[in-house]
């Protein structure tokens, strides 16, 4: 293995984590405002299998931005509170993700 390929699995292992990191927020918010995935997937205009997806941070294609805008707006958040995140969740984060792989 070359120092690229290990550059692309290292990225592509970053890119999961931060897919899965996005997921949770989505399901954690969806789920502070009492909604189900359903509830959700209605008000943004989403299936309710491709929410499940995004949320279990299993959507391979990426999460498109204007997506997240819908997300965002049918939980009546900032996008910003979907896509930052603090020094403990990235840390607790990577030791879930470093122990799945």
């Amino acid at each position: 293995m070359n120092n690229s390929d290990g550059k692309d699995i290292d990225m592509n292992v970053k890119k999961m984590m931060l897919y899965r990191q996005i997921g949770a927020k989505i399901a954690y918010y969806r789920t502070l405002r009492q909604m189900t995935q359903a509830d959700l997937a209605k008000r943004v205009n989403l299936s309710r299998s491709t929410l499940g997806r995004i949320e279990r941070g299993k959507y391979n294609q990426g999460v498109p931005i204007s997506t997240l805008l819908d997300i965002a707006e049918g939980l009546r958040i900032e996008l910003s509170a979907l896509v930052t995140f603090s020094d403990e969740e990235k840390k607790v984060w990577w030791e879930i993700d470093k122990n799945m792989l």
